[in-house]
Formats: C-alpha cells, sequence, structure tokens
C-alpha cells in the first residue's frame, strides 16, 4: 500500500485524469514505437479500469473504434465499445466477431493477467495461457501491417511465448517502460506483420 501511495507514476496519473498509472507504459512504447494513430481499429484485452483505453482515444484524436474486453467492470467512455466477460470464453469471442464483422484490427493490446493465487508456477502457466488465446485472436484478425503488444512475465515460460511469437510475427520487439516497476518480471513483447496475414496478401 505504502508503494503505490507514494508511486510517482500513480500520482502523475492522479494528476493528468489517466484511471491507472498503467498509461505510462503504453504512453512510452508508443512514443518508441508509433502504435496508435487516427482511424485504427484497437481490441484491448484486459482493459479495467481502461487507462490503455482512454489513451487510444485520446492517441487517435477519437478517430477510430477501441473494443474492450475485462472480467472487472469498466466505467462507460466515449470512443469505447467494452464487454465485461472472460475473453477466453466463447461469448466474448463472438461479442468482437459481431462488431468486427469482417473488418481487420490495426492493434491487439493485451495487458491481461491471471488472479495470483501465490503458487509461482500455476500462475506463470496460467499467464502464458492467457497470452495464447491474446496471441491466437491477433493472429487470426490483424491486418498485414497490424501490431500485438502483450504482458508477459521473465520465468518460466517466457522464452517458449516468444519463439511462439516469432512464429507469428516478422518482427518481434522486447519492451521494458519505466513505467514498470523495476520489481516486477513485467515485460511486453512487441510483435508487428503477422506471418499469417502476410503470406495471404502475397
Amino acid at each position: 500500500m505504502h508503494e503505490h501511495v507514494t508511486d510517482p507514476y500513480v500520482k502523475k496519473a492522479q494528476l493528468d485524469g489517466y484511471r491507472s498509472r498503467a498509461a505510462y507504459k503504453l504512453l512510452e512504447i508508443n512514443k518508441r514505437d508509433h502504435l496508435l494513430r487516427p482511424g485504427m481499429t484497437v481490441v484491448d484485452l484486459g482493459a479495467a479500469p481502461g487507462s490503455w483505453c482512454q489513451l487510444a482515444v485520446q492517441m487517435m484524436k477519437q478517430q477510430g473504434r477501441v473494443l474492450a474486453i475485462d472480467l472487472l467492470p469498466m466505467a462507460s467512455m466515449p470512443g469505447v465499445d467494452s464487454l465485461e466477460g472472460d475473453f477466453t470464453e466463447p461469448v466474448a469471442l463472438a461479442w468482437l466477431e459481431e462488431r468486427l464483422q469482417s473488418d481487420r484490427v490495426d492493434l491487439v493490446l493485451s495487458d491481461m493477467a491471471p488472479n495470483i493465487s501465490g503458487i509461482m508456477l500455476s500462475d506463470q502457466a496460467r499467464q502464458y495461457e492467457l497470452c495464447e488465446f491474446a496471441l491466437e485472436f491477433a493472429v487470426n484478425w490483424l491486418k498485414p501491417d497490424g501490431a500485438f503488444l502483450v504482458k508477459v512475465f521473465q520465468g518460466v515460460g517466457f522464452e517458449e511465448f516468444r519463439a511462439l511469437m516469432r512464429q507469428a510475427f516478422e518482427q518481434v520487439l522486447i519492451r521494458k517502460p519505466d513505467a514498470s516497476r523495476d520489481r516486477s518480471s513485467e515485460l511486453y513483447l512487441l510483435g508487428r506483420r503477422p506471418v499469417a496475414a502476410s503470406n495471404s496478401k502475397t
């Protein structure tokens, strides 16, 4: 609790009007990798409380659409269509497909994390299970020039998942934003240009 209260990013988020400090992770990555631009279709998995959605709407200058899913409730905001539900369940995928119709996605964001049990191996296994669900969706729905940003954790399963990313994307980059706490094993993998989409285009 002390760490949260004294965290400079928490204070900055309150001043800047973001729903959580996580906004600065995406803000830093976007500044480096230019992920967000007006007119995009963005899918945000694990979106609550909604700071990444806020940033996406802001950076796209309210020109585009954001579809967001989380198990936790998220207060509505202009420019965001959200579902309170489990992304790993068929009903959530059906909700996304209904809204996307045949449109492809420019950017898939996944900040999903499992409920922590305290059993490290179990928690890591569940994390990478979520990552694989998100990766499968991204590969199936991204445009040929699309991108996928996903939260991962160093440790068991990391190298195996990075290998899956390298099979799925032409370029895979590792990002560790300054807003990620130093003691955290949290990283983000950024995949650009899905291989399947590139092959189908040629």
